[in-house]
């Protein structure tokens, strides 16, 4: 038996703040930045723009970068397991290829973000990395709780503004 795949969502305070929502996908982490960061509500609908592909160690990364990739200060401000919903006539769509068509859906299963999310890729800049996240109703559900006002990492405690001070790597 294979571990489920993971997925991280990391508080990026670069020159914008955004959420970089990141899913396992064939030993890679498959990444997408939220501007506004993911909603619980399923009638708001979230801009996700594709982008870089990361290392699997990424997704427990917390720090201060100066520059390259991502720089800015960066925390681990949700984490867990996903598993795949993605169907087409019934049977199982591997998500790589759900993410090459375009469409993918998943349930996270982690601190603050649990239940099912969909990711369909739009038409939006004609570039092909425009994508809308959304909330599927269901016990995740929660229209009344801005999840993105919650500002520490699940994994230490600390929040963006912590890592400011520190050196970057």
């Amino acid at each position: 038996m294979t571990a489920r795949p993971v997925f991280t969502v990391q508080r990026h305070h670069a020159s914008t703040l955004h959420f970089d929502l990141r899913l396992e996908v064939d030993g890679v982490l498959v990444s997408w930045a939220v501007p506004k960061g993911p909603s619980l509500d399923p009638a708001v609908k979230r801009l996700a723009v594709k982008v870089g592909d990361h290392d699997l160690d990424h997704a427990t990364y917390e720090g201060r970068h100066a520059g390259g990739r991502g720089p800015g200060t960066k925390i681990v401000w949700d984490t867990g397991t996903l598993t795949n919903l993605t169907r087409r006539d019934g049977a199982e769509v591997p998500l790589a290829d759900a993410v090459a068509t375009g469409h993918l859906k998943v349930a996270l299963h982690g601190h603050r973000l649990t239940g099912a999310f969909a990711l369909t890729r739009t038409a939006w800049g004609g570039d092909g990395s425009s994508w809308i996240l959304v909330k599927i109703d269901d016990e995740g559900a929660d229209p009344t709780r801005d999840v993105t006002a919650e500002l520490t990492s699940v994994l230490s405690g600390r929040t963006n503004t912590d890592l400011e001070t520190v050196e970057p790597d």
